[in-house]
């Protein structure tokens, strides 16, 4: 399973937004060892918290550090694969890099993504990937 940025962060976080059967998948992907995140997530909190927009209760890299050893997630691959896998996207699916890394990573991998993004959530249905609402 692949977590969406934001899932991430409510994960962390303990936030209620994050239902009880998100809760059960990631639990159980975390035993078998296949919860995974992208990379793009560690830069958009990056972001997000160096232009206010996110307020974290550590500096960011030992915040970054922490929620990885506490959430067990493997960062996936940005492979030559994944980079491809934008390009195959819709061209009028979200201007944003890092959703578009995001799906891509999910199509490519054959990851389920959890998501609560509405446009991930679409595409989703559209048959790109396999995703589960948060």
């Amino acid at each position: 399973m692949l977590l969406d940025t934001h899932t991430w962060i409510w994960l962390v976080g303990g936030d209620p937004r994050l239902g009880s059967a998100a809760r059960d998948a990631i639990t159980n992907d975390h035993a078998a060892g296949a919860l995974y995140l992208s990379p793009i997530s560690l830069w958009e909190i990056a972001l997000k918290s160096s232009r206010g927009r996110l307020s974290l209760e550590l500096p960011l890299r030992a915040w970054l550090m922490r929620a990885i050893q506490l959430t067990g997630v493997h960062l996936a691959e940005i492979s030559p694969d994944v980079a491809c896998g934008c390009a195959e996207l819709p061209a009028d699916f979200h201007g944003d890099p890092a959703d578009r890394l995001i799906a891509a990573t999910a199509r490519v991998e054959g990851m389920t993504l959890l998501t609560h993004d509405k446009a991930l959530l679409a595409l989703a249905k559209k048959g790109y990937f396999n995703a589960l609402p948060t």
